[in-house]
């Protein structure tokens, strides 16, 4: 810039010069005007608010001296004295590009302010504020990459008269229940409102809203949403509502934390208290965490629940206590009075005090509880079905249970007849039978029941499907050979039979103690092991076993003693509880004549359960050490039984008892724990031990099979405990009669003054 004409002071000449030399010679260039441009580039202070720039209104065009319209010229640099900002001001002597940011021939409408004054995420407010997690404002749209979005409501929002009348409106009314429900603790009420309210599409909102609201309250409130959530199941909110609503609240997790820091272990807890109430499947958790991104919250709160709350011993118990409740029972407490008000009326068979102590228990939501205890103990005892059955169709009939609740209870036992199979051999038929005499009697309406006489249908198997899963379960097997790692073979098959579960059940079986047979005893314990842990229907382990027998004739050509090992298996099979006594008559019928290997397969492994001790030697006969959990020796476990019963005899609590055997992980060996209680309760003549076994009975960890040998190897060594305990048999005899009144033997068990136990009329 030229300075000679002498309107510049020397002071600004040296600022001039100092800031030219500080410039960047690549991004700065010397201010010209461009005798082209209509409108000079040059250094505008009428656009740069406080320049010390002073201009003239008119401007002239350098090449005629005449004014142009629109255009400014630069005056020679003079300080103004009413300028905003001081020559010696820091931001003064900048001088910048014409095309360089921050440039004052060029406007920056970007906020120079550090805080950000846009709505936070999730917020509502605007800047600075938060907002509602679950509000929405008039001018609601969906958003196809919302991790909420749901494409069923894009019908809705084409007629948004429609959607802002219903939706909004039942959020409105869901929001004032909830907090009417929180307020009062009425669950009836609550109940009424919501169906009132209809519209059950928007159930899974009620759902979500009621369960994140409680999220941020206590516990109390916590606990009072599990237990509506439980009422309204089924009878005001559609199963796939609740699975919805949950779906809703994992996907909008990485939200909720915003507000509620504990969200993932809450939320959590929620899930597993639903699984535990039988409002959610366990199937839930894979098929949620397959549909979230990995670095979700969502996915945090789901392994949460599974690792930290379902996978832990007594989980049940623990999960339905965590919360304390706003009732004075929990749900366990409940279970509990039910179970015993039934062992009562068995024994007593007074339908009017029954139907008093259902009334006194206030739980007119939970009422699907009795139907299903009472229709599983019917199956358990013969005897009493008719008992049974006669006790629901009072209560229904008097109003006491309601339809809704009798649909429910009926509707549960067809949920879970296939592994009630497993230990109630035709537990299907006995439901068939039931269910069709309660709708002959008026009281079940059927045709609001799931079809039960078909069994699921399945695709057919062809030979490249069996071929290929063959070749996979081998690789599998033998990993696990080298491994010992059950949750890997689980998670394995898990991805590998997806549409042909029972045959490819079945297949897997016969290929895992094929290989077996071949290996060390090592390998055969650990194939047991697995077979005991996998948890197959007792249907499909029939089937791999009838496989292996069809095919022993060949194996027989490799393998010698094949009818022997196939008899251990069969036998190690029973006594683990994988198949049911009952099994065993079935794979009989499948045997083709007297002299066939699978007939003398039965035989040695009906010899072999028949034996003294039988149990304690079929377990032992491998080794042990197939795994980590049942791999102890039979001594150690007799050892730990005896510590654990003599610690609750000294003041132990009854439910660390309880956590102890259940974490010996040998289900089929809780015979021991009723043979050593039974004795000692003799010796001592302390009944505290009496006590355990009553509630090991009552919390279904003990079950009646094993109760029946518990008393049964009692028996047997009477004669040995006669020499310490003089009236033993007298003692024994009374302690007979007080189990079977309390439902925990079969009446077809009884003893003779002989010591002869006779079961099911046979002497033994």
């Amino acid at each position: 810039m030229d300075f000679s004409d002498g309107f510049v002071s020397n002071e600004h000449r040296e600022l001039h010069k100092a800031a030219s030399e500080s410039a960047d010679p690549l991004s700065v260039s010397p201010l010209q005007v461009s005798p082209k441009s209509p409108r000079s580039p040059g250094v505008h202070g009428k656009y740069n608010k406080g320049s010390p720039v002073k201009h003239d209104r008119k401007s002239y065009s350098p090449k005629d001296g005449l004014p142009m319209k629109d255009s400014v010229s630069v005056s020679p640099l003079q300080i103004s004295p009413k300028s905003p900002r001081s020559p010696t001001s820091p931001r003064s002597p900048r001088v910048h590009c014409k095309y360089g940011k921050g440039s004052p021939l060029k406007h920056d409408r970007s906020s120079h302010s550090p805080k950000d004054g846009r709505p936070k995420k999730g917020g509502s407010g605007g800047k600075g504020t938060w907002g509602g997690l679950l509000d929405t404002d008039d001018n609601y749209f969906l958003d196809p990459n919302d991790p909420n979005y749901d494409s069923s409501e894009e019908n809705q929002l084409s007629s948004p008269g429609k959607f802002t009348g219903e939706l909004e409106e039942y959020k409105k009314k869901a929001t004032i229940i909830v907090e009417e429900y929180f307020a009062t603790d009425d669950v009836v009420a609550t109940s009424n409102e919501l169906r009132e309210l209809g519209i059950p599409q928007y159930s899974y909102y009620f759902v979500k809203k009621l369960v994140s609201m409680a999220m941020d309250r206590h516990d109390k409130e916590k606990e009072m949403a599990a237990v509506l959530l439980s009422a309204l199941y089924a009878d005001t909110v559609d199963p796939s509502q609740v699975h919805k609503g949950f779906s809703k609240l994992v996907e909008s997790a990485d939200d909720l934390i915003v507000d509620i820091p504990d969200t993932v272990d809450v939320l959590a807890l929620f899930i597993a208290r639903a699984v535990v109430d039988d409002i959610l499947p366990p199937a839930f958790l894979k098929k949620q965490m397959a549909k979230l991104p990995n670095d979700s919250r969502g996915v945090e709160v789901l392994k949460k629940a599974e690792k930290s709350y379902l996978a832990a011993p007594l989980h049940a118990d623990f999960i339905e206590r965590r919360w304390g409740g706003s009732k004075n029972m929990t749900v366990d407490d409940v279970k509990g009075r039910i179970n015993n008000l039934l062992i009562e009326y068995v024994v007593s068979g007074d339908k009017k005090e029954a139907c008093r102590c259902i009334k006194d228990l206030k739980v007119p939501f939970f009422h699907h509880e009795i139907v299903k205890r009472a229709l599983i103990m019917a199956m358990e005892r013969q005897q009493a079905d008719g008992r049974l059955l006669d006790l629901l169709k009072e209560a229904a009939e008097e109003g006491l249970i309601n339809s809704s609740q009798i649909s429910k209870g009926f509707g549960r036992m067809i949920d879970t007849v296939d592994d009630l199979s497993l230990d109630i051999p035709n537990a299907r038929g006995k439901l068939q039978h039931q269910m069709s005499k309660a709708a002959s009697e008026g009281w079940l309406c059927v045709s609001s029941l799931k079809s039960l006489s078909q069994e699921p249908e399945r695709r057919s198997l062809d030979d490249t499907a069996a071929r290929k899963f063959k070749m996979k379960a081998q690789s599998i097997i033998q990993e696990y050979f080298l491994s010992g790692d059950i949750s890997e073979v689980s998670s394995c098959l898990e991805q590998e039979n997806s549409s042909y579960s029972a045959e490819l059940n079945a297949i897997y079986v016969k290929k895992l103690i094929t290989l077996a047979m071949d290996r060390k005893n090592r390998e055969k314990e650990m194939a047991s092991v697995l077979l005991s842990s996998l948890c197959f229907p007792g249907e499909d382990v029939v089937n791999g076993f009838v496989m292996l027998i069809e095919s022993a004739d060949d194996t027989a050509l490799d393998n010698p003693v094949v009818v022997e090992d196939l008899a251990m298996f069969l036998a190690r099979a029973e006594v683990d509880e994988v198949l049911a006594p009952q099994h065993l008559e079935e794979i009989g019928t499948q045997c083709l004549g007297p002299d066939s290997i699978g007939s003398k397969v039965l035989r040695m492994a009906k010899s072999l359960l028949k034996a003294r001790l039988s149990g304690e030697r079929i377990l032992r006969c491998w080794g042990g050490g197939g795994s980590s959990r049942p791999g102890w020796a039979v001594e150690d476990v007799k050892e730990k039984i005896g510590k654990l019963l003599e610690e609750f005899e000294s003041g132990g609590d009854v439910r660390e008892a309880c956590r102890c055997i259940k974490e010996l992980g040998m289900p089929f060996f809780h015979h021991e724990v009723v043979k050593k209680a039974l004795v000692t309760i003799m010796e001592k003549k302390n009944e505290r031990l009496w006590g355990l076994l009553e509630e090991c009975f009552g919390s279904g960890l003990i079950t009646m099979n094993q109760m029946m040998k518990g008393f049964g190897r009692v028996s047997d060594s009477l004669d040995d405990l006669a020499l310490d305990v003089p009236d033993a048999k007298k003692q024994f005899i009374r302690y007979v009669e007080r189990a079977k009144m309390l439902g925990w033997l079969d009446s077809s068990f009884c003893f003779s003054r002989a010591g002869d136990t006779i079961e099911n009329g046979t002497c033994k």
